[in-house]
């Protein structure tokens, strides 16, 4: 779904519904391809939903056992789980290309046409009947539930320009069809449902049971195949609107998504999502992980409308371009984020989380102290086991050290000159990522500092002016 543009179907594909049924293919509906698919998947071991990181052993199992059981389905969860590339995701499980008959506008297999149109079009050109090929990623229609979402944009109406031609009000043909029909052989999601004013989500009772549509007062009988699909907020049930009991009722399966369980899967998607302009060292993604996973347990927080994974991605794109900035100004050669850029990244993250009522005031507070406390425990679970007793007493003595935004790695490595057991902090905090790169190894000296000064081992005073702080002295 990331690439917009469509390939063109081989040329070797048939062209005609005679050429079409000498080939041998045979008619599935979009629920037994996403099944046959998926079994296909599951036995070559490979992953079906792609991109997506921390469902392995909870989400992605339930949503394998919808689609193997042909369901319509609901994800429920709050904000930034990442439900709506989770249904994106389903449209891999389709046919790579699938024929129609070509210009339908509601994608009409040609061994089975549903419209007046396309059962005319058979009947008139029969094995000639023109056919075309339809890639799977043309077979996903998607909608953002609103207030103004009308049924004629999801099922459709009378078109006005077909009357004008002519046509009688009677004749189907004069229908222009909404995006529903439009998705006929694929997969149709609606993000928001409960934002969907009820008496439209009852135009869709008929789709999810009868599979089929009624427009206005038409004698108008089209049987769909398409699978629906749905995200919403559980929070939504009661407070912005909520999904109607008989449409519920209508889908197969509702399964609640999650944030990741595990601090790695929250590393690797932030690493996987976040474009960063600079060098972000591993040991930094995970303090903006750990970061994200106080602020989402806070009781500062309104933990009903939940801490968006967009918050992390948000914060390591902040970091980058804070190293991408003193790059551009000091003529660093290559830009590394360190833990001092981090309290300049938290007040631009203050849109991004809902606070209780009682913090009224005190949010950036309340953020820069979570993240000193994800610095504190990323040292001490990166660096509790290192020997940091040569640079404690080195500071001990009196030594002091300035760091800020503006000044480089070299500058900084420079400034405290040689440092006993530098190689077994970066080696701690980066691995073998860590290499010889004086811009890696300042940012982890750096954030060593930072730990030593959040566990009260060292002294760190902060300069009036904003941006540069003293450790020592």
């Amino acid at each position: 779904m990331t690439d917009l543009r469509t390939p063109d179907a081989p040329a070797d594909l048939p062209r005609t519904l005679g050429a079409l049924r000498a080939s041998g293919h045979e008619h599935r509906t979009v629920k037994d391809e996403l099944r046959d698919n998926l079994v296909a998947r599951l036995a070559a071991g490979e992953d079906p939903f792609p991109g997506v990181v921390g469902i392995e052993d909870t989400v992605r199992p339930q949503l394998e056992r919808a689609v193997l059981a042909g369901h319509d389905l609901v994800l429920l969860g709050e904000r930034g789980q990442g439900k709506t590339r989770l249904l994106r995701t389903l449209v891999g499980l389709l046919d790579e290309w699938t024929p129609v008959i070509e210009g339908s506008e509601i994608n009409e297999h040609p061994y089975e046409p549903v419209s007046v149109w396309g059962r005319r079009v058979v009947a008139e050109h029969g094995d000639a009947t023109p056919v075309a090929w339809l890639h799977r990623s043309q077979r996903y229609g998607e909608k953002l539930a609103t207030p103004d979402t009308s049924v004629g944009d999801l099922i459709g109406d009378v078109d006005p320009v077909k009357v004008a031609e002519g046509r009688t009000l009677g004749d189907p043909e004069t229908v222009h069809y909404g995006l529903v029909p439009r998705t006929n052989r694929g997969i149709f999601a609606i993000n928001e449902l409960p934002d969907l004013a009820e008496r439209i989500q009852v135009s869709l009772l008929n789709v999810l049971e009868e599979r089929d549509i009624q427009v206005r007062g038409y004698a108008l009988r089209l049987p769909l195949d398409l699978m629906l699909v749905a995200s919403a907020n559980p929070e939504d049930y009661t407070n912005r609107g909520r999904i109607i009991t008989p449409l519920k009722d209508r889908f197969g399966a509702e399964i609640r998504t999650h944030y990741p369980l595990r601090l790695a899967d929250e590393v690797t998607l932030v690493r996987q999502e976040a474009d960063l302009r600079a060098v972000v060292p591993n040991h930094l993604l995970e303090v903006v992980a750990r970061f994200t996973r106080l602020v989402r347990e806070s009781n500062s927080v309104d933990q009903r409308s939940g801490v968006s994974a967009r918050f992390s991605v948000a914060a390591s794109e902040s970091l980058a371009a804070s190293a991408l900035r003193r790059a551009a100004i000091t003529g660093e050669a290559v830009g590394v984020a360190r833990v001092g850029d981090l309290p300049a990244v938290v007040p631009t993250l203050r849109g991004k989380v809902e606070f209780e009522v009682s913090e009224e005031g005190r949010e950036e507070e309340v953020l820069q102290h979570l993240m000193k406390r994800a610095v504190a425990e990323t040292f001490r679970s990166r660096l509790g086991g290192v020997d940091l007793a040569p640079l404690i007493t080195r500071f001990d003595e009196g030594e002091s050290l300035e760091v800020g935004d503006l000044v480089t790695g070299e500058d900084l490595l420079r400034c405290v000159g040689p440092v006993e057991g530098l190689g077994r902090i970066v080696a701690a905090l980066e691995g073998e990522a860590g290499g010889e790169s004086p811009g890696i190894a300042a940012s982890c000296l750096e954030t060593a500092l930072e730990g030593l000064y959040l566990t009260r081992r060292i002294s760190k005073d902060e300069v009036p002016g904003g941006g540069r702080a003293v450790y020592g002295g």
